[in-house]
């Protein structure tokens, strides 16, 4: 019996650490307007996340181009939203939901609304989340003097060999692995203190018992 509660922690803390990327539920963010492909200054941007769940509740976040992720709401099964700072509204978003749809409003987008937006659930310990939508101003190029291209003998341009093209497969990754451990410590850490205080209990109490049955030995 000694080793028990150490044997009952061990299976405790395998079960408090499933697998965060499964993706059994899955979830889709895009724009509400499918007409639409980069925003406009001064916009009412609308969009929609299409959850795996209907009873589930959902966080919107953003992530901005130098890579730092925003909380933007958090709205519950129960139509129930909460912004940064732990406020019931705010000034730039609005956010709803509708059956299984959690939407989420920009009232009038900004440079610093610029970013990837994603949805997120968290269900049983198990972290659901959907691809990005980005969500940019279209890039404007400025006609710039042209100028003779580098050449070699012969004619030939040469190419910069340091010239690199960054793997989109590799960045979203990171970002899901960034947005992942975010959210999936929180509840485990609280999952992992309730069992120890729970196994504490359990301990105290076999002692005590132990010593009543000692004493009617006696």
């Amino acid at each position: 019996m000694a080793g028990s509660p150490a044997l009952l922690l061990l299976l405790a803390l395998g079960l408090c650490c499933p697998g965060v990327r499964s993706q059994r539920y899955k979830m889709t963010a895009k724009f509400r307007d499918s007409s639409i492909k980069h925003p406009r200054v001064g916009q009412r941007l609308e969009l929609e996340c299409l959850a795996a769940k209907e009873d589930s509740g959902v966080f919107w976040i953003r992530l901005d181009k130098g890579g730092t992720l925003h909380f933007i709401v958090f709205i519950s099964s129960l139509h129930r939203t909460t912004f940064e700072g732990n406020e019931k509204t705010s000034t730039r978003f609005e956010a709803t939901k509708d059956s299984r749809f959690y939407r989420l409003v920009v009232k009038s987008f900004t440079p610093q609304d610029e970013g990837n937006y994603f949805c997120l659930m968290n269900s049983n310990q198990m972290l659901y989340f959907s691809p990005g939508q980005p969500a940019f101003f279209p890039v404007t190029t400025t006609a710039a003097p042209t100028t003779p291209a580098p050449t070699t003998q012969g004619g030939i341009t040469e190419k910069d060999p340091c010239l690199k093209t960054l793997d989109p497969e590799t960045n979203k990754e990171k970002e899901l692995d960034f947005v992942c451990d975010i959210f999936i410590w929180v509840p485990l850490a609280g999952a992992c203190l309730l069992l120890l205080i729970a196994l504490a209990v359990t301990i105290v109490l076999c002692q005590q018992t132990r010593r009543r049955r000692c004493r009617c030995k006696r």
